[in-house]
C-alpha cells in the first residue's frame, strides 16, 4: 500500500529518532506543514532544533525502512493514523498543553471526539473495586459517555468491560505500539476494543512496554475526557498521575471513597481532601457534568440475598475480613462460617482475597 502523500510527510518528520512532539510542534509553528519543514534549509533548521535532528530533517526525514511497516499496518481497514491537521483529531486533546502530533488508532477513531470520562485505578484492585468500576462504566456508557482508560489489569480492564457492555463503548490509551498487546493477558479484551471501541497510542509501531511510556500516555487518557474518576488507588498509585493531569488540564476529578483501613482507599481520600468530588453513584458524575442519565441506577445483582445469608453479610460489612473476626462478631463456629462463605462465593456475593480475607461484593 502506498501512503497518502501528506501522511508520508508527517511520518517522515515525526519518526525521526530523538525528535519529540514539542520539537515537531515548534517546527510546524515556524514552517506551517511537514512538507515545508522537510524542504527547509539546514541553517534555518539548526536554529530551531539540535544539529543532529536538523541534519536528519534536511536529509529527508525517516527512511523508507521505517515507513514500509507502517504502510503495511495501514492496509488493514481497522487501522488509522490521525495527525494534528486532520479533522478527526480529538478536539479535547488540542486544548491540552502537550498534544501528540500523531495518533495511531485501531478501531472506531470517531470515538475520540465523543463525550468521554476517564476511569482509572489500581492494578491490584479488590473484587469490590473492579465491580464498582465495571458498574459505573456500564451506567455512564449507557448515559452517553465513552469511557477512556489504559488497558491495565485491575480497574482499567473492569472499566473497559463495563463500557463495552454499554451503548457508548470504550477507548484504551496504551503505552506501546499498536502492534503489541500489553499486558498479554488482555489480548481478548484488546480484540473486543478494536472491534467495538478503539485502542490509541502516540508511540510508533514496535514500541515495547517501557516503564517511562505509561505515565506519559496518562495525559492522553485525561485529555480525551471531560473528567477523571479514580475508583481505587494507593497513595503512590500511577492513577493519581492521571488525576493530577486531569486537574492541570482543567478537567473534573472524581473519587470513590472507601474504608479508612484499606490502603487502596488512601489515594482516593487524598484526592477528595485536595478537592476531588466524592461520588457514590454514576448519577453524581452526570449531575456534575450536567448530563442527563439514560439509566438511573446500577444494574441490579441477579442474586437475591436470602434471610439466612443476610446476617453473615451484615457481620462481614464492606471491608475485607477474616474468619476469626467473623467468628468473634457473630458467635458462630468457624466451620459454619466457612460453609456459608463458600456458598456466598459460589453465588458471586463474596470474593476471597489474599491472606485468608473475604470481601462482600456489590
Amino acid at each position: 500500500m502506498a501512503l497518502d502523500t501528506d501522511l508520508e510527510y508527517w511520518l517522515r518528520l515525526r519518526l525521526i529518532p530523538g525528535l519529540g512532539d514539542a520539537a515537531v510542534r515548534k517546527l510546524l509553528a515556524a514552517f506551517g506543514s511537514p512538507q515545508q519543514v522537510l524542504a527547509a534549509s539546514l541553517s534555518v533548521l539548526s536554529r530551531l532544533v539540535p544539529a543532529s535532528a536538523a541534519s536528519a530533517i534536511h536529509a529527508g526525514g525517516a527512511g523508507d525502512d521505517i515507513l514500509v511497516p507502517v504502510a503495511a499496518w495501514l492496509e488493514d481497514d481497522i487501522n488509522h493514523i490521525v495527525t494534528l491537521a486532520d479533522a478527526a483529531y480529538p478536539q479535547a486533546l488540542l486544548q491540552t498543553p502537550d498534544p501528540p502530533t500523531l495518533l495511531y488508532v485501531k478501531g472506531r477513531y470517531t470515538l475520540l471526539n465523543h463525550d468521554a470520562l476517564a476511569i482509572v485505578g489500581s492494578r491490584s484492585a479488590t473484587p469490590q473495586g473492579c465491580a464498582s468500576a465495571e458498574a459505573f462504566a456500564r451506567t455512564l456508557s449507557d448515559a452517553g459517555l465513552t469511557i477512556v482508560s489504559g488497558l491495565a489489569i485491575g480497574i482499567d480492564a473492569a472499566a473497559h468491560r463495563g463500557a463495552l457492555a454499554g451503548s457508548s463503548s470504550s477507548v484504551a490509551v496504551v503505552g506501546t505500539g499498536l502492534d503489541i498487546v500489553y499486558p498479554a493477558r488482555h489480548r481478548e479484551l484488546a480484540h473486543q476494543l478494536a472491534a467495538g471501541g478503539a485502542i490509541v497510542s502516540e508511540f510508533p509501531l514496535g514500541t515495547p512496554a517501557l516503564a517511562t511510556n505509561f505515565p506519559r500516555r496518562n495525559r492522553i487518557i485525561s485529555g480525551l475526557a471531560h473528567g477523571c474518576l479514580v475508583v481505587e488507588a494507593a497513595q503512590q498509585s500511577g492513577s493519581l498521575i492521571t488525576a493530577r493531569l486531569a486537574n492541570d488540564q482543567g478537567k473534573e476529578v472524581f473519587a470513590i471513597p472507601g474504608s479508612i483501613h484499606s490502603p487502596l482507599s488512601k489515594g482516593c481520600h487524598q484526592l477528595i481532601k485536595q478537592g476531588a468530588k466524592l461520588v457514590e453513584s454514576a448519577q453524581d458524575i452526570l449531575e456534575e457534568l450536567k448530563m442527563r442519565a439514560r439509566t438511573t441506577a446500577f444494574p441490579a445483582s441477579p442474586q437475591q440475598t436470602s434471610q439466612s445469608d443476610q446476617p453473615l453479610l451484615d457481620y462481614l460489612g464492606f471491608d475485607p475480613c477474616d474468619i476469626d473476626s467473623l467468628c468473634a462478631r457473630s458467635g458462630l463456629k468457624s466451620d459454619v462460617i466457612s460453609a456459608q462463605l463458600l456458598q456466598l462465593e459460589m453465588d458471586g456475593r463474596v470474593a476471597t482475597l489474599p491472606g485468608g480475607l473475604y470481601q462482600r461484593l456489590r
